[in-house]
């Protein structure tokens, strides 16, 4: 899964989104570029609301990887 924040999302809205994965035993993977910042989200990913996570703060927008069985 990735989130991708908005242009300018704030820091503390960054820690926020990634407590929130950490504490549910998620690995995540920053990636700041000049214009977005993208979290990326590392374990089985099923259990998370993509709802859930699009209306928190900063966030604009959840893509879900596609797994291949």
């Amino acid at each position: 899964m990735l989130i991708i924040m908005k242009k300018h999302a704030e820091e503390v809205t960054l820690d926020s989104i990634k407590e929130y994965l950490i504490t549910r035993d998620f690995d995540i993977h920053q990636s700041t570029g000049a214009n977005r910042t993208i979290i990326g989200v590392i374990g089985d990913t099923d259990s998370l609301n993509d709802h859930e996570i699009e209306i928190m703060s900063g966030v604009s927008q959840v893509v879900r990887i596609r797994k291949d069985d």
